[in-house]
């Protein structure tokens, strides 16, 4: 069992278990946390018969169990109330979570504290003095 994150970037070692895993129908795949579009975990959770790593496509025979909702991660409501806490900034840049989300939280922000929040394109550099 590890977090969803580590199936796409994570140590090496989860990559080589799941190779190994996978395969198998006598194993259990638990998937614990969001897992965002693009990663393996994702996939998995989707009902992916197949993953490619180290150059192959795996074969995915073993049960798959996603729980999405175990996370670390504070919600809107939560980010919100600790802003409130915070001195305005002259921006607020939201840079991690799912596009439609940031954009909502964006719009929360700048309604309910009126600052300016800013949600920045994938690789887009921001100067911050």
């Amino acid at each position: 069992m590890t977090g969803a994150r580590t199936a796409k970037e994570g140590p090496c070692r989860v990559l080589h278990h799941l190779h190994r895993l996978l395969p198998d129908p006598r194993n259990t795949v638990v998937i614990v946390g969001f897992a965002a579009a693009g990663t393996r975990a994702r996939d998995l959770g989707d009902g992916a018969r197949t993953l490619k790593m180290f150059g192959e496509y795996v074969p995915v025979r073993a049960e798959i169990v996603d729980i999405p909702h175990f996370s670390a991660h504070a919600d809107a409501d939560q980010i919100m109330g600790w802003l409130r806490g915070a001195p305005p900034p002259h921006t607020t840049y939201l840079v991690h979570g799912e596009p439609a989300a940031s954009e909502a939280l964006r719009d929360r922000i700048g309604h309910e504290l009126d600052w300016t929040a800013v949600v920045p394109r994938s690789g887009e550099a921001v100067l911050v003095s």
